[in-house]
């Protein structure tokens, strides 16, 4: 069963990543672009899983972490 992508801003700390990252940040683009793309996705993923059973990690969370991680440690 696919797990629901459910965003915590604040989950450790009572600032919003928002306020902590400079508007002009090019994660910022990026990160929007990636959520379009798996906006997109979204009916494919659906797709793929199980109607029932225990909840996974949505893979859109997984995915954008790996692509946040990959575009952060080139010096983005």
């Amino acid at each position: 069963m696919r797990g629901v992508d459910h965003q915590q801003n604040q989950m450790f700390s009572y600032l919003s990543p928002e306020t902590r990252v400079r508007k002009d940040h090019p994660l910022r683009d990026i990160r929007a672009t990636v959520d379009e793309v798996l906006t997109e996705l979204s009916r494919r993923f659906d797709a793929m899983y199980a109607s029932a059973g225990r909840p996974s990690v949505p893979p859109e969370k997984l995915l954008r972490c790996r692509c946040c991680i990959r575009f952060a440690a080139s010096g983005c």
